[in-house]
């Protein structure tokens, strides 16, 4: 629960809308639209949160509820409950602390944080803030010779799974942001800097956590992230073993719309598989990922974890998830709207939120832990 040293205006939100309302007021509009949008149109990105709401639930009653455990299992590991950190690039123009205080948060809360590859923070000190639950989310460096280093480095840290993202060959056409002439790394322009003037909290805070030195590491993780983002690269099959080859540990692939692509990827070894539409930020016009989740999860046939990325705004969600086939979900705007809001406090305050939220819709469907939501929780379509 929020505790006296949250801040009250934190205390106050009783929902992720709250605390998406908070980032706004705190963030200059270019910063926030950055956060806050989609590609093209916005369709997907809208679609994902609608989809949702157009899922009814079927309550069981008489059970007995009297103590709910929202745990589970993921690749092997307890988490506190079904709801993990998804891995998003440029935290650090929401909070200056970004990346460590969203690892921070998220082993306070037993739960696992997926590190993203473009971070203006060293991985080690990630991996040091998040205490040993941290997956990390890889792009594919440009130069081929770079991977083998870059996923020993990675198992060095203490990262225990690599999710390999595949639905990001260029990026998505981001108007907003084109509109307000920013990108990421971030390069101050006269707008973004009469923005900024309009919200001096967070531009003093902006200020003190981009200045990089070459003390702290920080020009390295900078050097990483311009380059990922200079020439995103396409995943083929090929590099999807050669990853494999290299990892380890767990494989998890992030980015899977199309039942048809499953065999391929359990052929390859994957143990895990996200539904993702990358939040509605890359292609536009294709299915929410809780519509393509079902069918998802019918070719795995329960041989690798499955997981749901997208739209993600209530416990209700994360129990409709579940109930149709979800291992569990990952949320990214949430916290970084809580990451805007109040930095580590801020995060911990959105998965405080959904754990109640999640919590109370396991109650109330007459199930006292994830294990006993199905399908038959959903009422059937019309």
């Amino acid at each position: 629960m929020a505790t006296r040293t949250t801040p009250r205006r934190l205390r106050a939100a009783v929902n992720l809308a709250d605390v998406r309302e908070l980032a706004r007021r705190r963030l200059p509009r270019p910063v926030f639209d950055m956060v806050d949008g989609g590609a093209d149109d916005e369709l997907t990105l809208a679609r994902n949160e609608a989809a949702f709401r157009e899922l009814l639930l079927s309550p069981a009653s008489m059970a007995d509820v009297a103590t709910v455990d929202p745990a589970v299992e993921v690749l092997g590991r307890r988490v506190s409950m079904p709801v993990l950190l998804a891995p998003t690039g440029g935290g650090r123009v929401a909070h200056r602390r970004a990346e460590p205080a969203v690892a921070a948060a998220a082993r306070a809360h037993g739960t696992v944080y997926v590190q993203s590859t473009v971070t203006g923070y060293p991985l080690e000190e990630v991996a040091r803030a998040g205490g040993g639950q941290l997956w990390y989310q890889l792009y594919l460096p440009e130069r081929r010779e770079r991977l083998r280093p870059m996923v020993e480095r990675v198992a060095a840290a203490g990262y225990r799974a690599l999710v390999l993202t595949v639905d990001t060959p260029v990026f998505g056409g981001r108007e907003r942001d084109r509109r307000n002439g920013f990108s990421l790394p971030v390069r101050p322009h006269p707008r973004m800097l009469l923005q900024g003037a309009s919200r001096p909290v967070w531009a003093v805070d902006f200020l003190r956590g981009n200045l990089p030195t070459r003390r702290d590491g920080r020009l390295s993780a900078w050097a990483t992230q311009r380059q990922i983002l200079a020439a995103p690269r396409p995943v083929t099959w090929a590099d999807l073993a050669v990853v494999r080859d290299l990892w380890d540990g767990p494989l998890v692939v992030k980015g899977v719309l199309r039942p048809q692509e499953v065999p391929g990827l359990l052929d390859c070894g994957v143990d895990g598989l996200v539904v993702s539409n990358h939040g509605g930020r890359q292609l536009d016009g294709v299915p929410a990922s809780i519509e393509a989740l079902p069918a998802v999860v019918a070719a795995v046939a329960g041989r690798a974890e499955v997981y749901l990325d997208g739209g993600v705004r209530r416990g209700t969600d994360v129990l409709k998830a579940l109930a149709l086939g979800a291992r569990a979900v990952l949320i990214g705007r949430p916290y970084l709207y809580g990451l805007a809001a109040g930095g580590q406090a801020g995060v911990e305050r959105v998965l405080e939120l959904l754990r109640a939220e999640f919590v109370r819709a396991l109650a109330l469907t007459g199930c006292a832990t994830p294990a006993d939501v199905d399908a038959g929780l959903l009422h059937p379509a019309r």
